[in-house]
């Protein structure tokens, strides 16, 4: 089992390899892949040492595997190339997301849609993957008519400039800035550039990827996504209009036996899902889970995940271990 890993000197790609290794995904050889002015860099796995390739040898090296985290431009432009030469990709950026012929994949959800012709697979937004994780299983009992959700999104999300940025700022340090504004004891609301709608791409994205995974164009979705400085993952306040009447109760129940979501709820013991705590972990963390007393049939719900592991490195290693389970690659 050949594995490319294209984008390896990231921040998601390094933690895509510290996931395979974690996971004992069975990789028989390792691709780092990564831009010109990273070949020839070593890279650790596993107690071997392997050197970082560029795009055209790991084409050519025809991996079974080829994970992507190295932005949309490269994806469109390689992802085909690879895919050719009877690669399997699951890509991380936006890229392929919302091309009606390539699958958004959370494996928890819809993998069970994947097939072998499934050359290029999408994984989908990270703010998106942790919110549909929660929503799905509540969604087939209950029926969402309508989602707002509030995000607050680590810095980790930008990669590595903002986190320099942000230290640089704690300690007074002038360096380069990830964002228009100062990022410490700020909170800045845009997360990716603006649409003409007036929304930003990353609002957008919670809108078009959760009608996409949930197989549900009548879900209405309005979203909010403000740039928090913050490491550890990804917030959100989640306000869930259903069809159908709800027991509090049940609720908890259904997400407690969903497979990747720790409910963390009680407000007796300040018990509440924090990103502090959830970096480093794989699971979706959910709490504050209460009844919108404002109208019927809605629910609030505080949902929070390391956007690294679960909101990318994570998932598509899952994809991975789908496909490979399932004889698909």
């Amino acid at each position: 089992m050949k594995v490319a890993v294209v984008g390896a000197t990231g921040m998601v790609g390094e933690v895509m390899l510290q996931v395979l290794a974690e996971r004992n995904f069975p990789v028989t050889e390792l691709i780092p892949v990564a831009s010109e002015k990273s070949v020839g860099k070593e890279i650790e796995f596993k107690g071997k040492t392997y050197k970082v390739v560029g795009l055209e040898t790991a084409v050519a090296m025809k991996p079974e595997i080829a994970l992507f985290s190295a932005g949309g431009e490269t994806s469109l432009a390689w992802a085909p190339k690879f895919a050719e030469a009877g690669t399997t990709v699951i890509d991380n950026s936006s890229a392929w997301r919302m091309h009606t012929d390539k699958k958004l994949i959370v494996p928890e959800i819809n993998a069970s849609e994947l097939t072998k012709d499934d050359k290029i697979i999408a994984n989908p937004n990270c703010s998106t993957i942790q919110m549909v994780l929660a929503l799905a299983p509540l969604h087939k009992k209950y029926n969402i008519k309508r989602i707002i959700v509030s995000t607050y999104q680590s810095i980790t999300g930008t990669g590595v400039k903002a986190v320099e940025q942000l230290e640089n700022e704690y300690v007074g340090a002038k360096g380069e800035m990830a964002y228009k504004y100062q990022i410490h004891r700020n909170a800045i609301p845009q997360c990716d550039l603006f649409e003409d709608n007036g929304y930003t791409k990353e609002e957008m994205k919670l809108v078009r990827e959760t009608q996409k995974i949930l197989s549900d164009k009548t879900i209405a979705v309005t979203a909010t996504a403000v740039r928090v400085p913050i490491v550890g993952g990804h917030s959100e306040a989640v306000n869930v209009e259903f069809s159908n009447d709800f027991e509090v109760s049940d609720i908890r129940r259904i997400l407690h036996e969903t497979p990747g979501v720790v409910v963390q709820d009680n407000t007796d013991t300040y018990t509440y899902p924090m990103p502090l705590f959830a970096q480093g972990k794989d699971d979706v963390f959910v709490g504050r889970i209460r009844r919108d007393e404002s109208q019927p049939n809605t629910l609030n719900m505080w949902i929070v995940a390391d956007n690294l592991r679960k909101g990318a490195a994570t998932n598509t290693v899952q994809i991975a271990e789908y496909l490979v389970a399932n004889k698909l690659v």
